[in-house]
């Protein structure tokens, strides 16, 4: 997994590619728990993320509710047919934002 990120203000845009799961859902968690320290807008662009695991949904659930602690927003961009069919399955577009 490769994490790359953009700053502009108080928006960050976290760019991830390869997969999310048992064994890189810990860096991803601990990357974003140290990132969005003063960012009011994250975007994660999925774009990249060719498959994601119970352990990823539980680092994006984290990262949402993150976000809304402080108010802020939380947006998933780019995210494949098969991971927004996981995302339908699982219930979370229900309160993900995806574009």
């Amino acid at each position: 997994m490769t994490i790359n990120k953009q700053l502009e203000g108080t928006a960050l845009t976290v760019a991830i590619e390869g997969r999310i799961d048992t064994q890189t859902s810990p860096e991803l968690e601990s990357y974003l728990k140290d990132a969005i320290e003063g960012v009011t807008d994250l975007v994660l662009d999925f774009t990249g993320v060719n498959y994601i695991s119970s352990a990823g949904l539980r680092v994006v659930l984290a990262a949402q509710n993150w976000m809304d602690k402080k108010n802020g927003t939380m947006v998933i961009r780019g995210a494949g047919k098969n991971i927004k069919s996981i995302f339908t399955v699982t219930g979370f577009d229900n309160f993900l934002t995806l574009e």
